[in-house]
């Protein structure tokens, strides 16, 4: 676990004591975040994400989930150096990842590496399904409160909350009907193979090209639960090549009828998306709420 620290300065003395640091320059890519490189005399770097004082808590789940995927020692994590206040800003030093040419088959690696994290044991972590805290999806706090069954938890602790978050845009039909298949996801869901640990919001902004030239993982919503979950999201917004695919299918945790299941599992992140950017998602939403109330 990264240590924390009462300033920036008092976490860059003891974390980079070597060398003082000479500039910081702010990077782009995130919508929650500001991002910072920092840079030191003697040509090292860090990577500083910085928030209001009182988004501490996300910067602590945030490390607690990368912290269970590192320790699957399967998948690349970035280093975790510290975290803390200062002043009115809440701070996370981070590994600061110079990206590489992607290795060959840079794809087929990508989906073995995390098949071979949803397959690590998850007893130590939690029995059944959730998380021991509970975190956020993007910057929506996520509910982990363990369950038994794989479909009680998506439930209760996906479905039903993010229903709750975003009754207001929907009219009383369009709810009633979100409800109706709250109530009846036993149908279309299976239990897993084995639990698995999952990112949580594994989509192509959340993977970076690491300076091994391999996939490392980032800002995650980690919680245990159907590997299925996490292929579903690379799938909502773009996809990645089919080469991920084939070769996940051939090393990871699919069942039969993953297709039929796909749209469910994404229905949560489209609620997410609708709770945080507004009407655009709703008729999203209602189509996958229709195929699943008429099949």
């Amino acid at each position: 676990m990264a240590e924390r620290y009462d300033s920036l300065a008092a976490a860059l003395q003891a974390v980079h004591p070597a060398s003082p640091l000479s500039s910081q320059s702010r990077v782009g890519g995130g919508d929650i975040n500001e991002a910072y490189v920092l840079h030191f005399e003697d040509g090292t770097s860090l990577f500083m994400k910085q928030n209001r004082k009182s988004c501490l808590p996300f910067f602590e789940t945030e490390i607690r989930g990368l912290e269970a995927m590192r320790q699957t020692h399967t998948i690349q994590i970035p280093k975790l150096f510290g975290y803390g206040t200062d002043g009115i800003h809440a701070f996370l030093l981070m590994e600061c990842l110079d990206g590489a040419r992607r290795i060959p088959g840079f794809w087929d690696v990508f989906a073995r590496e995390l098949a071979d994290m949803h397959k690590a044991p998850t007893e130590a972590l939690i029995t059944g399904f959730g998380f021991p805290t509970d975190n956020f999806i993007g910057s929506t706090p996520q509910v982990n409160q363990p369950c038994d069954s794989w479909i009680e938890f998506f439930r209760s602790q996906r479905l039903l909350p993010m229903i709750e978050r975003t009754k207001d845009y929907f009219d009383e039909k369009e709810l009633r009907q979100l409800y109706e298949l709250a109530g009846r996801v036993s149908e279309f869901l299976v239990e897993p193979i084995k639990p698995s640990l999952l990112h949580g919001d594994l989509w192509a902004g959340n993977f970076m090209t690491g300076p091994d030239g391999k996939a490392w993982l980032i800002d995650p919503a980690t919680y245990v639960g159907h590997a299925e979950a996490d292929i579903a999201m690379t799938e909502l917004f773009g996809g990645f090549p089919s080469e991920f695919y084939r070769a996940y299918r051939k090393y990871g945790l699919m069942q039969e009828g993953y297709e039929k299941r796909r749209n469910l599992y994404n229905l949560y992140h489209l609620l997410n998306h609708v709770h945080l950017f507004g009407y655009g998602y709703v008729p999203q939403v209602n189509r996958i709420v229709h195929q699943y109330l008429k099949s």
